[in-house]
């Protein structure tokens, strides 16, 4: 029985009823409780978020959430489907890449919004029914594309690395930092090869972030040439047979 109840509270949320408890009536809701976090999160940061804090949001006691939610790995799960929900999701326009790279500067901005966002999705990774509906989306503009279904899955997880990485790199102050420590490699003189490079030239990470997510994109989605088109090296080929 203990381990039955503790299979129950591992359940993703999404998979658990919601109510306020036998024989009393709701007084919040989920969607009243993520509101309240997430507004919590955005104004003090993601660790400001608790159950006493949410509460306060909303003029109750910690105790009585845990009629909704079990825990704060609940509040967090929830809160972090809500910012997928924030995505515009158009009909697709025939061009793949076109259409996900789109989805990547949506994404970009729902970070912006939500700076908290990118420390939960790179150490708490879930998806729930606004997720659903995102990967869902992903795969209706990849529908008729040539990629097999597992790197489609691929294209959909590397668009969110390259997000996130690139919001994290926005919101680090140490970058800063790193760039002065570089100029002053290149005013030392000892690695030539970082002196010359045209860093003015390639622009910033804000002018780029597209052109990269679609390079990026497109060499995952371009259908793998087959094997017997690899060159083979010397090593590897058969020796020719002696004449006679």
């Amino acid at each position: 029985m203990r381990r039955d109840r503790l299979m129950a509270g591992d359940e993703v949320i999404w998979l658990r009823p919601e109510g306020g408890g036998v024989g009393r009536p709701a007084q919040r809701s989920r969607a009243d409780i993520t509101a309240a976090a997430v507004a919590l999160a955005d104004r003090d940061g993601l660790d400001a978020v608790s159950m006493r804090r949410v509460a306060a949001e909303l003029g109750t006691g910690a105790g009585s959430l845990y009629r909704y939610v079990s825990s704060r790995d609940d509040l967090l799960d929830l809160m972090s489907d809500a910012a997928a929900s924030g995505y515009e999701l158009p009909a697709p326009t025939g061009d793949p890449v076109a259409d996900l790279v789109q989805l990547g500067i949506r994404a970009r901005e729902v970070h912006r919004r939500h700076p908290w966002l990118t420390e939960l999705i790179s150490t708490r990774p879930v998806i729930g029914p606004a997720g659903v509906d995102v990967l869902e989306w992903v795969l209706t503009v990849l529908a008729e594309h040539p990629a097999d279904d597992q790197t489609k899955l691929e294209a959909f997880a590397v668009l969110t690395l390259v997000v996130v990485s690139f919001a994290r790199a926005e919101q680090t102050a140490h970058v800063a930092g790193v760039n002065r420590y570089l100029a002053h490699v290149v005013e030392a003189g000892t690695h030539p090869h970082i002196a010359a490079l045209s860093l003015d030239a390639a622009g910033t990470g804000e002018d780029r972030f597209a052109d990269i997510l679609e390079r990026v994109l497109r060499g995952l989605l371009e259908p793998a040439r087959p094997q017997s088109h690899r060159p083979q090296s010397r090593r590897s080929q058969s020796p020719r047979p002696a004449s006679h």
